[in-house]
């Protein structure tokens, strides 16, 4: 009787937690069969089918690789990079940025709400309740989270996996998330995407593009820049004692 009484809680547990365990489950697999297909080589190798098809085919061309992008990173699989690089290949800088941070916001969104519909509300709820020095970060958190989703965005060093999780479980707004991300993520994505609209000219000299560049004085700096210009508001809040800025 007790099995009986037990079952509809947990089916509805496990429904909870089934799509992150989806995404977690493609990720191992993709990590182990994909990095062969979407790697630079693959993409130097494809380059002349791929202009090919863009040029007959266009409207399909930019869906197709919106969806493969999608899935790329609502997957978390390998190849988030040369998808940015093949986005400014096919596309050029301005169309295929615009393609490019579509793509990534929109897949980002997907781990976003796996992770808050398995974990999120219940952690998020957790925090809330919580005492002492946790509840302190998390209200400090909260009380500037358009300036920590665009830091956690703009710093290069923050894995875009991390960045797409810890929204989750602060429980941050679907709308504040997805325009923070889109916005956020537009600084790099522009770097990588003009990197892959010249990849023409590396092809022909037969030679690697250079993907450290974002970490160059010249890019890395401006980026900076911004980072610390998102953090204004919490100066401002810190000098002015005022908590509705």
């Amino acid at each position: 009787m007790s099995d009986m009484t037990n079952t509809p809680e947990t089916k509805s547990g496990f429904a909870r937690f089934l799509p992150m365990l989806v995404i977690l489950v493609v990720a191992v697999i993709g990590a182990f069969t994909l990095k062969d297909y979407l790697s630079f080589d693959a993409l130097r190798d494809n380059r002349e089918a791929l202009i090919a098809f863009r040029d007959s085919n266009y409207l399909i061309a930019v869906i197709g690789f919106l969806a493969i992008y999608v899935a790329i990173v609502g997957f978390s699989l390998p190849g988030a990079t040369i998808a940015t690089l093949t986005g400014g290949f096919l596309f050029g800088t301005v169309f295929g940025t615009l393609f490019n941070v579509t793509g990534a916001t929109v897949g980002a969104t997907l781990i976003f709400l796996a992770a808050r519909y398995g974990f999120g509300e219940k952690l998020g709820a957790k925090l809330e309740s919580s005492k002492g020095p946790v509840k302190k970060i998390k209200d400090g958190i909260d009380e500037n989270q358009w300036s920590m989703l665009f830091i956690i965005r703009l710093v290069p060093a923050v894995p875009f996996f991390i960045a797409n999780l810890i929204p989750a479980f602060l429980e941050v707004p679907l709308h504040r998330y997805m325009i923070s991300t889109f916005l956020g993520i537009i600084p790099g994505t522009l770097v990588f995407t003009s990197v892959g609209a010249g990849l023409g000219e590396v092809f022909a000299a037969g030679e690697t593009p250079n993907l450290g560049i974002i970490f160059e004085p010249h890019i890395l700096l401006p980026i900076l820049g911004l980072s610390a210009l998102s953090l204004l508001p919490i100066l401002v809040k810190a000098v002015t004692g005022k908590k509705d800025i």
